[in-house]
């Protein structure tokens, strides 16, 4: 087996272009879990090259199915973020744009990101964990780091995969987790999401959103209103009371379905 998944890695081509995404299918596993994909952010191309080929061998090794995408610099992330990514390898000590400043970019973008920091330092591994970093590792890289590394992060992050839709602005692409998301009305035209880190614009419609949030735990209160029933303290009258302390209105016409969507909601706690 073990030159079966050596023959297997000498076949994958292990290119370093910024613009292509290398897939590494293991061969072990014929049931696999759904695609992880990695994101590199390294100025230095040799230690991409190592680095794509321990998750090659991981991947080889375990029967996970890997996308890597290469980022050659912290700017170069930030500008053609894809919120599909589940876990960012980032070098701290880059010459544009460092791993931190893109960091804390990324969180703004996507709050649920693994980040595992890349450093020759142990001075930046405190600091980086002010952006909600999973780990920092001390380079050189070797296997058995990689493999302990991945192995604790994919327990992780398949315990706590949490339902996510990706709304897109004139500032860029947003990965907005459900479960932080207050509730959502009309503005200017266009849809304003309140969530618990920013308020983010969206240019669906009402309806599109009311449709893409059915059966989530939202609800269509207003004309101009969606909320998240989780977030929901108490109705008064025609205004809802939400946990923050924020009011929005209740419609006449929907007060009654949206009372009973509620209380079976409520229900489902007591």
């Amino acid at each position: 087996m073990n030159d079966q998944i050596l023959e297997y890695q000498r076949r994958l081509p292990l290119r370093t272009d910024s613009k292509y995404s290398i897939i590494f299918r293991g061969i072990l596993d014929m049931e696999r879990n759904e695609m992880i994909h990695i994101a590199i952010c390294d100025d230095e191309k040799d230690f991409v090259a190592h680095l794509t080929g321990l998750l090659n061998q991981y991947a080889a090794e375990t029967g996970e199915e890997i996308k890597v995408t290469v980022y050659y610099d912290g700017m170069e992330l930030i500008e053609k973020y894809d919120t599909t990514i589940d876990l960012i390898f980032l070098d701290i000590q880059m010459r544009l744009v460092n791993g931190l400043r893109a960091a804390e970019r990324v969180r703004q973008i996507d709050e649920k990101v693994g980040i595992i920091f890349l450093t020759t330092l142990t001075q930046y591994g405190l600091e980086g964990y002010k952006y909600q970093a999973t780990n920092y590792i001390i380079k050189p890289m070797k296997y058995v780091r990689l493999k302990a590394e991945m192995d604790q992060w994919l327990k992780k992050h398949r315990k706590d995969d949490s339902p996510a839709m990706v709304v897109s602005n004139d500032t860029g692409r947003y990965k907005v987790f459900l479960k932080s998301l207050r509730y959502v009305e009309t503005f200017n035209r266009n849809l304003l999401l309140h969530t618990e880190q920013e308020n983010i614009i969206c240019y669906k419609s009402m309806k599109e959103m009311e449709q893409e949030l059915q059966g989530k735990g939202f609800i269509r209160c207003h004309t101009s209103y969606i909320v998240n029933l989780f977030y929901v303290k108490g109705v008064n009258k025609l205004e809802i009371e939400l946990i923050t302390g924020e009011i929005i209105p209740i419609s006449q016409p929907k007060r009654k379905s949206f009372m009973e969507k509620l209380a079976e909601y409520w229900g489902d706690f007591i």
